[in-house]
């Protein structure tokens, strides 16, 4: 009598955590954030067919001063859609450390022993309404987390000192961009590709060097 084979449980488990500025400047860029994360997104659905050993899960938060908004919360890949247009509106102050500190800390509730991170952070200014968090307190966060094998992102605009502010974040991982239409759709393409990159890493078991997030083939 023959035994039914189970199909095997899948052996790693990938956190996706996307922070994106939501702050009036970027109003500029209204548009291509808006298709670069829906772009984004779709990578990530598309790395859940592609890798389906990995589970892919998506917790994706825009934020300003008046509001942080969760669109997606632990979310499995595939169970996720496409934002509609008024999801994302631009306006208000910069809680950049408040929005790093909620979401950390959200996904490290979630996480189980041997689960992977990817924290991908995009702005275009620099922190200036928080009211929780502190840079101390969110650098402390992270500098625990890196030991734990997560990997953080830091995404800004030309008019920044983005290498300087992802060093007072201890953030290896950088990458500067043109605020303008053209310069944010490369920025989002490159990350896209670097995603792809760090998964496939992954998969082999190879991981990436420090510092080597963002380069170019």
């Amino acid at each position: 009598m023959k035994t039914m084979m189970q199909d095997p449980l899948p052996t790693k488990r990938v956190h996706n955590l996307i922070i994106v500025d939501e702050s009036g400047s970027m109003e500029v860029i209204h548009k291509q954030a808006f298709t670069g994360m829906n772009e984004t997104l779709q990578t990530v659905r598309q790395l859940q067919k592609k890798y389906p050993d990995h589970t892919q899960l998506v917790t994706l938060l825009t934020f300003d001063s008046g509001h942080t908004t969760w669109h997606y919360d632990n979310a499995s890949a595939l169970k996720t859609r496409g934002l509609s247009w008024r999801a994302y509106n631009p306006c208000g102050g910069t809680p950049l450390y408040d929005s790093i500190g909620k979401g950390i800390s959200k996904v490290n509730a979630q996480i189980e022993e041997d689960d992977h991170v990817l924290v991908t952070i995009i702005t275009d200014g620099e922190e200036n309404s928080s009211e929780e968090w502190t840079l101390k307190m969110v650098r402390t966060m992270i500098e625990k987390l890196k030991k734990q094998g997560w990997t953080f992102t830091l995404i800004g605009t030309d008019n920044l000192d983005v290498e300087s502010m992802a060093h007072s974040f201890a953030i290896d991982e950088h990458l500067e961009f043109q605020q303008d239409e053209e310069g944010t759709k490369a920025m989002f393409a490159r990350e896209r590709h670097s995603r792809v990159r760090f998964n496939c890493c992954l998969a082999e078991g190879a991981p990436m060097d420090k510092g080597s997030f963002f380069k170019e083939d």
